[in-house]
């Protein structure tokens, strides 16, 4: 509410910006206000002498209806119900005491449209994120289709990759989706990174292998720490579904569907080299994921700095400012849910 002292400062604003040669109605845009309000203010003074509707809607309930339907919403039939499930109910029995509105504006009216039984839902803390400052501590996977020549028939990619460096550790092509595949893809996984127990967690979405006995019965027995992204959340596995989506919109990306099962694992293959060996990810200081996995990144990202440094030494009229930063990155972090708007700008290399 705008007291009449502050009006009347509004509307001396407004004529000093009219004496510089301003428009009327764009000073008073500036402050959010309508010149009809401004005209308003002007004949009547400062002080809002409107009143509002002054007669009694000729149907409104009287306290006792409103009561009723309080006290109707009460019975502990009906404490777990909505207005849209209590009206028919009600009218079942032949009672009628008001529309879904207006039992919805009475809850309004008393702070009532919330949960109104004795138990409360149970409170749920997010999970924290996952975090990575080296090779082999976070790993991703999940299984994607590969198209065949039968309609409704596919080939299954699986694959793994280390979050950190971005490298893909392993990848096999099989017919169907399966715990025991995705058992021996980790297994095989685990001997090729040198993995010790304890040592990396493998995050993945709830899909059936992911969860299978098999899998899950591996994974102890590896010493690997599961984790799972929510429930009906499709963005807690970005890493994976980016890497997916790279694979795919690859120029050599077969435009017909693999003929056999031999001929997709050869083409993936053909992409993990590239992928892994050739690729400057954007992600990790456009460097290969090899290089980041193996630690190579630091010296390829410092001879860079070096060379910027150099063109900025021989012509410093070309430079405003610092030149790029070539800093490898120091953390990655998987994130499970959105963080405060603090937290945004934590981690560079967080998705």
């Amino acid at each position: 509410m705008i007291s009449p002292a502050d009006k009347q400062r509004v509307l001396q604003l407004i004529c000093e910006a009219q004496k510089a040669g301003a428009r009327k109605h764009k000073a008073s845009a500036l402050l959010g206000l309508t010149l009809r309000t401004l005209q308003r203010w002007s004949k009547t003074g400062t002080a809002d002498r409107r009143q509002g509707s002054r007669t009694t809607p000729a149907n409104k309930l009287s306290g006792e209806e409103q009561q009723q339907i309080l006290n109707t919403l009460d019975f502990p039939e009906f404490a777990d119900l909505n207005p849209n499930q209590i009206v028919p109910k009600l009218a079942d029995q032949g009672i009628y005491l008001g529309s879904e509105s207006t039992i919805y504006r009475i809850l309004r009216q008393h702070n009532m449209n919330a949960h109104r039984q004795d138990s409360q839902p149970a409170k749920r803390t997010s999970p924290e994120p996952l975090s990575a400052t080296g090779p082999n501590q976070l790993w991703s996977w999940d299984i994607t289709y590969l198209p065949t020549r039968v309609t409704g028939q596919f080939y299954y990619l699986y694959m793994i990759m280390d979050l950190y460096s971005r490298k893909i550790v392993a990848y096999q092509v099989y017919d169907c989706e399966s715990g025991e595949f995705a058992s021996d893809l980790i297994m095989d996984a685990c001997l090729r990174e040198k993995i010790n127990k304890k040592q990396v967690t493998l995050h993945s979405d709830n899909g059936a292998p992911m969860k299978s006995v098999t899998m899950l019965a591996k994974l102890q027995d590896l010493g690997v720490i599961p984790s799972f992204s929510r429930p009906s959340v499709s963005n807690d596995n970005p890493f994976s579904e980016s890497l997916f989506k790279t694979l795919k919109y690859r120029p050599e990306y077969p435009a017909k569907p693999f003929d056999t099962m031999l001929e997709a694992r050869e083409w993936v293959h053909t992409f993990e080299d590239w992928y892994n060996n050739a690729h400057l990810h954007s992600g990790i200081g456009f460097v290969t994921p090899a290089d980041r996995h193996n630690g190579n990144d630091v010296a390829v990202l410092a001879n860079r700095h070096q060379i910027y440094q150099n063109a900025r030494s021989k012509h410093p009229e070309r430079w405003s400012g610092r030149t790029r930063n070539w800093e490898p990155g120091t953390m990655v972090t998987l994130k499970k849910f959105k963080r405060q708007k603090v937290e945004k700008t934590a981690g560079k290399q967080a998705v």
